[in-house]
């Protein structure tokens, strides 16, 4: 069960920056409180605080809260109404499902004149013949009751009719009283036999169909023969366990039960020990995924994407290049981000999952970039092909093709000014074959031009035919 700690009103106060000296507003429904303490002393400034659905069982504790207007305690185990004089600007309260039957404690809230309005629907008092011509009666500065505006006859008449009503409301009560002790005896008592079978089970029949006490301690028989004797325990059928697990359940939700707090706190009870359970069996169940295999034995990359990222693959002819852009988290920080890029594949670890892709064509690794968005978060990686180089901004074939049809063009008295490729010496850390043979430098255009070369007449019979290189 919970308790109302520092960090559970802290994680509460995210509205307020955490602060919880000067907070104004708390909601703590729904953390199956069972006590109402420490809010006084850490949150004097509260005018709105909200504890439905717990398990309170006592306002306590909130009377140094001096400037609260408003105090929901609907859905809890309350049986009084009281500790209440201190909050001076309390204006609506709401005990709406509460287990309230001593009606004559509402007089506690006389003493609170600011009150407007109250909520009593759903407790055991509502109930009572003349409970609302008492409460109306009683508490004078009411403006609503169970959401209900009080009408000036209505008071008139109620104060017309007090003396019967009170009488009424005294016996009710006294019956009530009566019986809630009887369910408080009858409670302690089944939740004592609980506790003792708890404690005194038996042991499983033996392999004999006899059961056993545990007096292998006192007899060294017994003590030999202990693993034997538990041996049949261990082999019993798991399905049928959980069968008879399923059958308590159902007898549990279909036996009839009072409402009272202490049945409230046992299915409570119930509920948390199923969910034990159930926890104790995935976890049994839970088995330990075998590692993630990447790469085949004979070297294969696979395909993964376990982070479970969106991406696109883009093949750039123009620049020879392919772009994989992978739609990593926006606000994941980049330190749990790692890129590899091999010849092959590209592998990318986001916060220690896989994302891998085998690439349909050889790439250069040591001349990959990879760049992440600003805005989207998004990781692109630009991979240069295998047989491409970096020239100035273009990429050309890296071929000695190239070098044989320059000089081949020289011969040509039509040829055109070749272009050299310029290559940034920072940006390579291999040398560059293709400069290895030296052009020979051309004259301008401005220049005048060469006088055609005529064929001698020792030279008639020669075919140039284009497919030979020339001599060098």
């Amino acid at each position: 069960m919970g308790r109302i700690t520092e960090d559970l009103i802290r994680r509460n106060a995210e509205h307020n920056d955490c602060v919880i000296f000067s907070l104004e507003e708390l909601s703590l429904h729904q953390q199956e409180i069972e006590r109402l303490e420490h809010i006084d002393k850490w949150c004097k400034d509260l005018k709105i605080l909200y504890l439905q659905n717990n398990l309170i069982a006592k306002i306590e504790n909130v009377s140094k809260l001096k400037k609260l207007e408003y105090l929901n305690l609907a859905l809890n185990n309350i049986e009084r109404i009281e500790n209440l004089e201190g909050c001076e600007c309390l204006t609506k309260l709401d005990l709406t499902v509460n287990f309230i039957g001593e009606l004559s404690s509402i007089k506690t809230l006389i003493h609170n004149i600011h009150l407007k309005e109250l909520f009593l629907m759903g407790n055991p008092c509502a109930d009572f013949d003349g409970y609302r011509q008492f409460v109306v009666v009683t508490l004078q500065q009411l403006k609503w009751l169970d959401g209900r505006e009080i009408e000036r006859s209505e008071r008139i008449q109620a104060l017309q009719n007090y003396t019967a009503v009170e009488q009424q409301i005294r016996e009710q009560e006294k019956a009530y009283c009566l019986r809630r002790a009887r369910e408080k005896e009858e409670a302690e008592r089944k939740l004592e036999e609980e506790q003792g079978s708890g404690d005194k089970k038996e042991s499983s029949p033996g392999f004999d169909g006899c059961r056993y006490s545990d007096t292998y301690a006192f007899c060294p028989s017994a003590t030999e023969n202990k693993n034997h004797l538990q041996a049949p325990e261990t082999q019993g059928d798991p399905s049928s366990k959980e069968t008879d697990e399923s059958e308590d359940d159902l007898a549990f939700w279909n036996k009839p039960s009072l409402f009272t707090p202490e049945s409230r706190l046992e299915t409570l009870r119930h509920m948390e020990k199923q969910r034990k359970a159930q926890e104790k069996l995935s976890e049994n169940k839970k088995k330990v995924k075998p590692p993630r295999i990447l790469v085949t034995e004979d070297g294969k990359a696979l395909n993964v994407n376990e982070a479970k990222l969106d991406f696109s693959v883009k093949d750039d002819e123009k620049h020879k290049q392919i772009i994989l852009d992978l739609a990593v988290y926006r606000y994941m920080d980049t330190s749990l981000i790692e890129v590899d890029v091999q010849p092959t594949y590209v592998r990318v670890m986001v916060k220690g999952k896989p994302f891998q892709l085998a690439l349909s064509v050889e790439v250069q690794p040591d001349r990959s970039s990879a760049k992440r968005s600003q805005t989207t978060g998004h990781l692109l990686i630009c991979m240069p092909k295998v047989g491409e180089m970096i020239t100035g901004g273009q990429r050309t074939p890296m071929s000695m093709k190239t070098t044989l049809d320059s000089n081949r063009k020289q011969t040509n008295p039509r040829r055109k000014q070749i272009e050299r490729l310029e290559v940034d010496p920072s940006k390579h850390s291999c040398p560059d074959v293709s400069t290895i043979v030296q052009e020979k430098k051309h004259k301008p255009k401005r220049m005048e031009s060469q006088p055609p070369i005529v064929p001698s007449e020792e030279d008639l019979d020669f075919d140039d035919n284009p497919e030979v290189p020339p001599l060098i």
